[in-house]
């Protein structure tokens, strides 16, 4: 029999039992008694220390339930003492740029979560993967759809699972506004207008405003968030979008979209517009219905949210969403709940997200598009 390690043996059995039982050689009853006991909390390790991983993945992992903080990879030596000790991360789960291929060489860590610039995602996701490691990237999922294939293929040819940082999936408005819909409370859907923006005053060196690192301004940023409100808020891929861009500040977004409008066609018959700038601030998901409307304002930032009807308010407790986004996943794998968040509705965004650009670079031409039920959760 050929040997194989400790750890390729344990990823192996966690990918399912049968599997375990044809490499030992063994019955599946016997290795179903006599396996050892699976892990009720999964460790993560965050790729990019930058604000979003300071301020709410690395917070939001002391509540997790499924998951925890188990280690850190980062570029800036400082911050490797810093988090070994605000978190006791020890150094042997501590990486940088260079050494992070060697993370498949630790058992501690199961999940690795991609948090830098979008034009290193591909990179990051696809290493990981092959690391035999799970992937979850940050949105946008790429820079393209091409990259957003190669992590796609790169997760299933390793065997792990992959997920896309879409946080909003796993909090209670967001999910009763999906519920709304599918169970029809109001009727058929016939309109949903969706805008996510905000003012960005910051650092003109930042890298959201450098087209090779972020692919894309407001589009690419705030408004995969409006793409998925439409999409969620009638339960459909759309069929068509038109498009525009605005610039009122040329001088400070020199590379990327300030602005953009769009108007999508889904094929139930309703019609759906989206909002996205980074020289505005909106925050609003609705959708009016045979019988009622919906509303959250706001919709998208971190909470908590605000939600109405045609027939009241509704209210949920307040708990960080990237907390409950990484559990989701974490239970997806201990225990083959559903993925919220595929890798396919991180792909399908970005079809959506080129044939905005598309239209807007054919002066507002209508783009078809043909996803089916592509990446629907």
């Amino acid at each position: 029999m050929k040997k194989i390690s400790r750890r390729k043996f344990n990823s192996r059995l966690g990918k399912g039992l049968g599997g375990a039982a044809l490499l030992a050689g063994m019955p599946l009853s016997h290795v179903t008694a006599c396996a050892p006991k699976q892990k009720d909390s999964l460790g993560i390790a965050l790729v990019g220390l930058g604000s979003y991983s300071t301020y709410q993945l690395a917070p939001s992992l002391q509540d997790t339930q499924y998951c925890h903080l188990a280690g850190i990879v980062t570029g800036t030596p400082s911050k490797e003492k810093e988090w070994a000790q605000k978190y006791g991360i020890p150094s042997s789960n501590i990486y940088n740029y260079e050494n992070f291929d060697s993370i498949a060489d630790n058992e501690a860590i199961d999940i690795v979560y991609v948090v830098l610039p979008n034009s290193m995602h591909v990179d990051f996701s696809i290493r990981a993967a092959q690391a035999g490691k799970h992937v979850i990237c940050e949105k946008p999922m790429a820079m393209n759809v091409e990259e957003c294939d190669a992590i796609i293929q790169a997760c299933e040819k390793a065997g792990v699972k992959l997920s896309v940082g879409y946080r909003l999936h796993s909090e209670p408005y967001t999910q009763e506004v999906k519920r709304l819909v599918r169970e029809k409370t109001f009727g058929d859907v016939h309109y949903v207008s969706a805008d996510a923006a905000y003012m960005s005053r910051g650092n003109p060196d930042q890298w959201r405003l450098d087209i090779k690192l972020s692919g894309g301004g407001a589009l690419m940023n705030m408004g995969v968030y409006s793409i998925q409100s439409v999409i969620y808020g009638t339960g459909e891929n759309p069929i068509s979008v038109q498009a525009q861009e605005f610039s009122t500040r040329p001088e400070y977004f020199k590379q990327t979209d300030e602005t953009i409008t769009a108007q999508f066609e889904f094929p139930g018959g309703a019609a759906g517009n989206i909002m996205t700038s980074h020289n505005a601030s909106a925050n609003r998901l609705y959708g009016s219905c045979d019988s009622g409307w919906y509303e959250l304002q706001p919709a998208n930032h971190y909470g908590p949210l605000h939600g109405r009807t045609s027939e009241g308010e509704f209210s949920f407790p307040h708990e960080r969403q990237q907390k409950l986004q990484m559990d989701d996943f974490a239970k997806h794998i201990l225990q083959g709940t559903k993925n919220l968040v595929p890798g396919e509705m991180g792909k399908r965004d970005m079809i959506i997200v080129e044939a905005v650009y598309k239209s807007i670079a054919e002066g507002g031409a209508k783009i078809k598009l043909d996803l089916g039920e592509m990446g629907l959760s």
